[in-house]
């Protein structure tokens, strides 16, 4: 049985991306067009894994 080589390789290196949540039923990278309301209901909830 002869060995060969695994090149390690990364995948996805280098490419930028943009964080998605689900915020009061919508998906969201930011929270900059809520209105008062929904900042601060998007503030008040339980924080999970942080």
């Amino acid at each position: 049985m002869e060995k060969k080589d695994k090149k390690t390789e990364v995948i996805g290196k280098g490419v930028g991306f943009e964080r998605i949540r689900r915020i009061t039923g919508y998906l969201v990278g930011t929270v900059d067009r809520f209105n008062n309301a929904k900042r601060s209901e998007e503030k008040d909830r339980v924080k999970h894994g942080l």
